[in-house]
């Protein structure tokens, strides 16, 4: 078996991480007295860039990084741990690592914020690397993740993205890397099927199937 570089997303991947999410994101709206929308559209500030998220629901331009702000003041003592790892995912990374493969986390949920949540659901152990947003903002695309994660750890012909959003799928697109989406995070299927996915698991089961491949 041919050994693949394997970068995983980490909120609407390998955990479920909406409840936190969410409750932090009306937060910070309620803040700017914005309208707030249902619970069900809310999802889609899982997985973005937080700021972009703010600015299309209404938040000014000036103030995006106030608006994050309000946000982590309850998402770091209490929203983080508002999540909880899919179900087979954690058996889906030990027969990953069983095969030899080298797994890395490409997240914009911010470094230390994912080595400390992976770490609680002790998940960190299966990856060479967690790589994800800068506090201060000057890294904070799925572009730039990979950027920094390739910059660190050089760059293999068998690297593949696993993603639940065509953030994940353009993001890996950007640097040349053939991208899988799965379908039980945040993502709309047909959204990473127009950026170009080139599969669509449904289940952890499957995903281990196409990166056998």
């Amino acid at each position: 078996m041919v050994q693949k570089t394997i970068l995983f997303d980490l909120d609407g991947t390998l955990t479920d991480s909406g409840e936190g999410i969410i409750n932090c994101a009306i937060l910070a709206l309620q803040h700017f007295g914005l309208p707030i929308p249902s619970r069900e559209e809310m999802r889609v500030f899982v997985g973005p860039p937080l700021q972009e998220s703010f600015i299309r629901h209404g938040v000014p331009a000036d103030r995006a990084e106030e608006a994050v702000r309000i946000y982590r003041s309850r998402y770091i003592p209490i929203g983080k741990f508002e999540n909880t790892p899919y179900p087979g995912i954690r058996e889906m990374l030990e027969a990953l690592k069983a095969d030899g493969h080298k797994l890395y986390v490409a997240t914009s949920k911010p470094e230390a914020m994912s080595i400390e949540i992976l770490e609680h659901f002790d998940l960190a152990r299966y990856f060479d690397q967690i790589c994800g947003a800068t506090m201060d903002f000057s890294r904070s695309s799925k572009e730039a993740v990979i950027a920094y994660l390739l910059e660190q750890n050089g760059r293999s012909d068998n690297t593949v993205m696993v993603g639940d959003t065509k953030f994940d799928i353009l993001g890996a697109a950007s640097h040349g890397i053939p991208a899988i989406g799965v379908a039980w995070g945040y993502g709309e299927t047909a959204d990473m099927e127009a950026a170009g996915a080139a599969a669509i698991a449904h289940n952890p089961e499957e995903l281990l199937e196409l990166l056998r491949r």
